[in-house]
């Protein structure tokens, strides 16, 4: 699709895409989801593109496209997880029209604890303080309510808002930032990082971690999945977010 063709939200999504694939060198692996389908619908209602290889920090990255005009529905889910060895966060974008306005979430989610690891605090996140703060000079945001579970999940410096049409599209600029801080990190974690995070266990807490993020319980997305996808094919969505593998089998 031409980017003049695309909605707001998905070229919002693709910039942000293209960006990550150029920028850790991974390849597109074929799933059983290039093709979304729900049980009620018999047209396509999305479509899923993994990538995997490239940097040996970047364990996958994962687009999930949800579209559905009928139901006014354009979603466009953007991950790129770090391993889950490594202390490199995981980048996150949702960018979506639905209800008959823009929303979008843009983070880079904390893999130890901000209060107790400081130079992981200023390393990772001190960059982003400029950018994180210049969304509230935005004319056209408004802050999104997300429960304090969910914001628990994120980080300090993570935006989340409502946006009319204009205001997405000058978060393009914003993201892209995010998105290239995350590829320095990506290429280069300094070795002082690695250091303070040794009473870590990285890979148990980031199972815990997306587990938690990717929860039915926590997050009410997941709710409005089932009834479009059906429970089978949204757990074994959540099963690639959680695990990082395409495998068939479901996670609860």
């Amino acid at each position: 699709m031409s980017e003049a063709a695309m909605s707001p939200s998905a070229r919002l999504s693709a910039l942000v895409l293209d960006q990550l694939l150029a920028g850790t060198g991974v390849s597109e692996r074929p799933t059983e989801w290039t093709t979304l389908r729900g049980p009620a619908f018999p047209e396509p209602v999305g479509r899923v593109r993994y990538f995997t290889g490239g940097l040996r920090s970047v364990s996958s990255v994962v687009y999930i496209g949800l579209m559905l005009p009928a139901a006014a529905l354009d979603s466009h889910m953007v991950f790129a997880f770090g391993a889950d060895d490594g202390p490199l966060p995981h980048f996150t974008l949702d960018s979506v029209y639905a209800g008959g306005g823009y929303a979008f979430h843009l983070d880079l989610v904390q893999r130890a604890d901000l209060a107790a690891h400081p130079v992981y605090a200023d390393t990772v996140y001190g960059p982003l303080t400029k950018p994180h703060a210049r969304a509230a000079d935005i004319p056209g945001l408004t802050a999104a309510a997300i429960s304090p579970r969910q914001r628990s999940l994120m980080s300090p410096w993570m935006l989340v808002h409502r946006a009319d049409e204009a205001a997405l599209r000058t978060v393009g600029p914003l993201a892209e930032e995010y998105v290239e801080h995350w590829l320095s990190l990506a290429a280069a974690m300094p070795a002082e990082v690695a250091g303070e995070l040794a009473d870590t266990d990285l890979p148990v807490r980031d199972r815990r971690l997306r587990t938690a993020l990717f929860s039915r319980a926590i997050d009410p997305v997941w709710g409005r999945v089932d009834r479009l996808l059906g429970t089978a094919t949204t757990d074994r969505l959540r099963h690639l977010l959680i695990t990082g593998r395409p495998d068939r089998e479901a996670v609860r």
